[in-house]
């Protein structure tokens, strides 16, 4: 009965230490995702549909929105200030977009917005972002029914081609030194630390917390 209790009290100290540990994880990543977040601007643009024209059409946008907007950036320290700037020219993205369609020959209306949306752990070539709630440049053709691209248009990671060159300008964009290493992998384990995020804001999204 003695050694009963003992391995009774062996598992549940187990489980206690496993509780902690998660929970202690967990406040680590809702921190550091939400603290990251804060100093992101993303990019999403959605295509009309999954078909292939569509989706070389979403790259099109995609490349004429971030020409225009780079000029407006210039000088942008934070996340608000790159917002700010990026504000009264909503219309003129939406016009070049449209502009950039009919000259493929597509007569789809484009939405542009600023808003925030969840989005998932994506990996690039050079840097990486945990899933989270970011506010975001939103670009939306014809449908919107197609396969989303995810990039960030400040600190503008979506030019960088090395991971040198994208852990400068995220130092530039005012990342810390610490997020720049989580999103370049310079720390290593990253991915395992963004799954942790991942999962940390699905657990409390069912929580409803």
């Amino acid at each position: 009965m003695f050694k009963t209790s003992n391995r009774l009290h062996l598992w549940e100290s187990a489980l206690l230490i496993a509780f902690a540990l998660t929970l202690t994880a967990g406040c680590w990543a809702s921190a550091a995702g939400s603290a990251l977040a804060g100093r992101v601007l993303r990019l999403h643009v959605i295509a009309n549909s999954d078909t292939e024209e569509d989706q070389a059409l979403k790259l099109t946008v995609r490349d004429a929105v971030l020409e225009q907007a780079a000029p407006w950036l210039e000088g942008a320290a934070s996340q608000a200030e790159a917002e700010a700037a990026l504000l009264p020219h909503l219309g003129e993205l939406a016009q070049t977009a449209a502009d950039t369609l009919t000259a493929q020959g597509c007569g789809d209306p484009v939405k542009v917005s600023m808003e925030s949306a969840w989005f998932p752990t994506k990996v690039y070539d050079d840097f990486s972002l945990p899933a989270g709630q970011y506010r975001a440049l939103r670009v939306v053709i014809g449908e919107g029914a197609g396969h989303n691209w995810w990039c960030v248009v400040f600190p503008p990671l979506c030019l960088g081609s090395v991971t040198e060159e994208a852990a400068e300008t995220a130092l530039e964009g005012g990342l810390s030194e610490d997020q720049v290493s989580l999103i370049t992998g310079r720390d290593g384990g990253y991915v395992l630390k963004f799954k942790v995020v991942e999962w940390w804001g699905q657990l409390m999204e069912k929580l409803g917390l």
